[in-house]
């Protein structure tokens, strides 16, 4: 009867690891199929310097400088929110995205603009310029 405990691989499937260098009764003693001296039977050599790899990685070209783990904020102008939005509308990612003004509702949101706010609208969880926060405050 098949069960968990008596199953097994085909036959051929499972290849026993080389062990190498556990003396010489093993037949793998001695030099430990590495050959007689030379750089390839030291330790310590990687198989890329071995391969003659190290020149082509030093002339691939490398991203340089750094990029940032954090999303960069979505900008939505002032102008945008004047035509998109009523008086009394919230103004929030999820309302942004369903206007298709901004591509995700889940990275950060940040108005910006020198624009004169027209519309009295209400923000939720959207930053803004110091100029746009002047404006909603007076």
């Amino acid at each position: 009867m098949l069960s968990l405990n008596n199953i097994k691989r085909a036959t051929g499937a499972t290849h026993k690891r080389k062990r190498v260098g556990r003396g010489n009764a093993s037949g793998h003693g001695t030099y430990s199929t590495r050959g007689q001296k030379g750089q390839k039977s030291r330790a310590g050599v990687s198989n890329l310097k071995r391969l003659g790899m190290r020149k082509q990685l030093l002339q691939t070209p490398k991203l340089r400088g750094f990029v940032s783990l954090k999303a960069k904020n979505q900008i939505v102008a002032v102008s945008v929110i004047n035509k998109e939005f009523k008086d009394g509308d919230i103004v929030s990612p999820s309302t942004l995205f369903e206007k298709d003004l901004i591509k995700n509702a889940t990275d950060r949101v940040k108005v910006l603009g020198k624009e004169k706010l027209t519309v009295k609208v209400k923000f939720e969880k959207i930053l803004m310029s110091a100029s746009v926060k002047d404006q909603i405050s007076a």
